[in-house]
């Protein structure tokens, strides 16, 4: 899958160096995905979240930090809708950011 922005990742791990290995981890594992569903994400990734028909959360650094994906399956595209804390993650809407 093709994931915008990487650029994203890299400045959230720049601030929050203890999560760099572990969204790197996410990327590597991302780019090389042919998912076509959830259900598969799901078994790559077991404590991902569905949030709706094209949204899911990722708990990273056992879940001190949020990562919110958009996905297209039809387009094989990951747009990174949001990264940041526990704490930033509950005071935002994550179905519609």
């Amino acid at each position: 899958m093709r994931v915008i922005a990487k650029v994203t990742l890299k400045e959230f791990w720049v601030k929050h160096s203890d999560c760099k290995q572990q969204l790197l981890s996410w990327y590597k594992i991302f780019i090389r995905a042919n998912y076509t569903s959830f259900d598969e994400m799901k078994q790559e990734f077991g404590t991902m979240k569905v949030l709706g028909p094209d949204r899911v959360v990722f708990k990273i650094k056992e879940n001190k930090y949020r990562l919110i994906v958009k996905i297209s399956f039809k387009n094989r595209i990951a747009f990174i809708k949001f990264i940041g804390t526990h704490g930033e993650y509950d005071k935002i809407d994550a179905k519609t950011i």
